[in-house]
């Protein structure tokens, strides 16, 4: 008997250490789960406990390396912050400009004024408004750095989400229309998943941006105030500023391995996922693979959730507005609703004009020297902006079609872009900088060095997400005909990517501009290296707090930008629409 029972206990041991993993396997993507919830929640009241607390007019910025984990936490949280912000936007504003003529024909061109105005021009009145709104609370000052990252991010997910929604093939409208689609369930199951793989992309470029502009918002001189807040861009500004090499290289490193986290943890997983949102007809033999995503995919806990609580919204979602759809067809808009547009769009157009005569008594008030100054610098920057697209465009188009073709070569290309694209140049400029005084050249060569290091990722990005939209389809029906060489690239890979490098190069445009403002001045170790530019212009004015050539220069900037957009890239996007749609 006793010697049955110890075989009885032996098999049953043995039979729970073979359970063991299985266990431990299934389990672990909830406990994953639920220890990343729990760290974020304990993040929250960290943060909420600061941000909620009084305002700390002078923050002494630490240069210690032991400091850098707290700094990369704030900036990470600043940055997503300002991603969803800038998500929910674009979703909004691309989607009522795709849809209404009238409204497009008012959005684009605003759309294109406000991503040519630097973050620095944003800088005074956002600040100061959120202060105002703050008043002696740190949560002011948080709000307006996050909108100014914000102002870095935004511009070119809505042009890109916009541009898909133009570019959506006939027959797939159609269809929807055939099978009485509600709003919601076009903008679900047709146009978001049309255009997720190109708003992927640029929302890697968007916080690749964010990380590119946080040493301008979260470290600024205002006039007389110096507003200061703790991260890794003011880590970075202050030993930029110092001189301070080591730190330089430990703030750099902390944000390449913040980068690399989220590329494994964010951006891959979303890819993987996007990719059955590909518009084709045959599958393609190598797609984008995640270990966090199929680890997500095998939670008990996450499969419930979206079961019991997903799901179900959804259905409710569908059904109510396919209800309230048919309930508008019978029902004429209310007189009340109609007059309250009209009102919201005449106090528009008064507050509009009240703006245009405060701006041209500002004008009136500027010396000569001035406006020639200003005058000059947009000469000069519009120049280093051509001059840099031109050299970006060489190198970016080849190499994003063959990362867009290759998904192994992605796999490793996507993170050293990203990390590229997110590290400021202003952090690397003092070693540019002291490399460009050995060997001649000056910040003019130097400037457009900067300008390359900020913009070309919006091409990059761009293409590689055209390279990756193309059906497999067609890629092996130009295989069948042996299409190779300039065959191939005028056949198939330029009309297939032609919508989306034109958005590259739009964003990209804006964006070389707005660059500008860091690449033509610069502080380093107590020294101020500028060049002539209408982004040294800027950056000077608001140093000095001269709102006056502030709003000026900005505004010979935002023409600029506009009237290049209306003659050369909006034409451009007419054609992508009409010529090279993806259509049957």
């Amino acid at each position: 008997m006793p010697h049955t029972k110890k075989a009885g206990l032996r098999g049953f041991s043995a039979y729970l250490w073979t359970q063991v993993p299985s266990i431990e396997i299934s389990f672990l993507p909830d406990l994953l789960m639920f220890a990343a919830g729990l760290a974020f929640f304990y993040g929250l009241l960290v943060v909420g406990r600061t941000w909620l607390g009084p305002f700390t007019p002078e923050v002494a910025i630490s240069r210690s390396p032991l400091a850098l984990p707290a700094y990369a936490g704030y900036s990470l949280l600043r940055i997503t912050i300002a991603y969803g912000l800038s998500l929910a936007f674009t979703l909004v504003y691309g989607y009522i400009a795709a849809y209404n003529p009238r409204a497009e024909r008012f959005m684009i061109p605003l759309l294109d004024v406000l991503q040519s105005i630097p973050v620095l021009s944003f800088l005074p009145g956002v600040m100061l408004a959120m202060v105002a709104l703050f008043p002696g609370r740190q949560l002011g000052v948080e709000a307006g750095a996050i909108l100014l990252i914000f102002t870095g991010q935004v511009w070119n997910m809505a042009f890109s989400f916009y541009a898909s929604l133009k570019s959506i093939p006939t027959e797939m409208r159609e269809a929807a229309k055939v099978y009485g689609f509600s709003w919601w369930q076009r903008f679900i199951q047709m146009e978001l998943p049309f255009s997720v793989i190109g708003l992927v992309w640029n929302s890697m470029m968007s916080v690749a941006g964010g990380w590119f502009f946080l040493m301008a918002c979260e470290m600024f001189v205002l006039g007389s105030r110096d507003f200061r807040l703790p991260g890794l861009g003011s880590y970075l500004q202050t030993a930029a500023s110092e001189g301070d090499t080591r730190s330089i290289l430990w703030g750099v490193a902390v944000m390449i391995a913040v980068i690399v986290l989220l590329d494994q943890f964010v951006w891959r997983p979303v890819i993987a996922w996007a990719e059955k949102f590909k518009v084709e007809q045959v599958e393609s033999t190598e797609t984008p693979h995640s270990w966090v995503l199929n680890l997500i995919r095998h939670s008990r806990g996450l499969a419930g959730i979206r079961r019991k609580t997903v799901h179900p919204l959804g259905e409710r979602l569908m059904l109510y507005f396919s209800n309230s759809r048919s309930s508008e067809k019978s029902h004429q808009p209310s007189p009340w609703k109609v007059w309250l547009v009209r009102a919201l769009f005449v106090a528009l157009l008064a507050g509009m004009g009240y703006g245009v005569i405060r701006v041209a008594i500002v004008l009136t008030g500027l010396q000569k020297a001035e406006l020639h100054e200003a005058g000059l610098g947009l000469l000069a920057t519009f120049l280093r902006v051509n001059l840099a697209l031109l050299i970006g465009a060489l190198w970016t188009i080849p190499v994003g079609v063959a990362i867009g073709f290759n998904p192994r070569l992605a796999r490793i290309a996507q993170p050293l872009a990203q990390i590229a694209a997110s590290v400021p140049a202003t952090a690397l400029f003092p070693v540019v900088l002291l490399l460009l005084i050995r060997i001649g050249g000056g910040l003019g060569v130097g400037s457009i060095v900067l300008l390359l290091l900020g913009t070309q990722w919006y091409v990059l990005f761009n293409v590689i997400a055209g390279a990756m939209a193309i059906p497999t389809d067609l890629k092996e029906c130009c295989s069948v005909f042996r299409m190779q060489g300039l065959q191939r690239w005028r056949k198939l890979i330029l009309p297939g990517i032609f919508p989306y490098l034109v958005t590259g190069l739009i964003t990209a445009s804006g964006g070389a501009w707005n660059a500008s403002i860091i690449a033509e001045y610069f502080h380093f170790k107590g020294h101020i290296y500028t060049t002539v530019g209408l982004g040294a212009t800027i950056s000077q004015a608001t140093d000095d707090g001269n709102f006056d050539l502030l709003i000026a220069a900005t505004m010979m900037m935002a023409a600029t930008v506009v009237t290049i957009n209306r003659l050369v890239w909006r034409r451009l996007y007419g054609l992508a629409e009409t010529r090279f749609r993806l259509e049957t």
